[in-house]
């Protein structure tokens, strides 16, 4: 049990570095203004966190059994079920986040305009995954910790959650596009300075 405990308290601080790190990236986005110091120093922290909430939540599926069953009552857990398969798509879409200025950059150069909307699709789809994730998952924290115990309560904290992440979402959704759409043409005809 303390595994979980680990895990939920790791996912609960990873919840605020990431509305910092995504509130970073949408300012970043809307002034077209890249500081690289800025961005490491709220992306590091977060990185860091989920990376460890990562591991202890794939140790708590294979070594606790965490997660047999779900199929027994799939309107009780649909939930759970998205909230696994979103963490299993935030490392696939890690790796092309990292990269994908940079690569966009590079297909706009090439007037790649298909595979360019294909990489920003992706990227909007990242924020959807990993603000999905965390929306769905603070109750859960909070009642593996033993800090929630009423159903009332994880369902208006659930809502609540919902409300603000989507919104956020839709936030950083927009910055992005519009950022990239504003600057990453402009800088592969420019040979890449931003």
């Amino acid at each position: 049990m303390k595994l979980k405990k680990v895990n939920a308290v790791l996912g609960l601080l990873s919840a605020p570095l990431l509305l910092g790190h995504v509130g970073c990236t949408v300012y970043e986005y809307l002034t077209l203004n890249h500081n690289p110091v800025l961005m490491r120093a709220t992306a590091m922290p977060f990185a860091m966190t989920v990376m460890l909430h990562a591991i202890c939540g794939m140790l708590s599926v294979f070594l606790l059994a965490d997660g047999t069953r779900l199929d027994l009552y799939p309107k009780q857990n649909a939930k759970t079920v998205f909230q696994r398969v979103t963490a299993a798509l935030i490392f696939p879409l890690l790796i092309l986040h990292l990269r994908a200025f940079d690569a966009l950059e590079n297909i706009a150069a090439k007037g790649l305009w298909v595979p360019f909307g294909l990489i920003l699709l992706l990227q909007v789809a990242f924020f959807f995954v990993v603000l999905g994730h965390t929306a769905v998952s603070l109750s859960r924290g909070l009642i593996t910790l033993g800090w929630l115990s009423s159903r009332e309560k994880q369902n208006k904290i659930d809502s609540v959650a919902r409300v603000v992440f989507a919104l956020v979402f839709l936030i950083a959704a927009f910055a992005v596009v519009y950022g990239t759409i504003a600057a990453v043409p402009a800088a592969a005809a420019q040979g890449g300075a931003v």
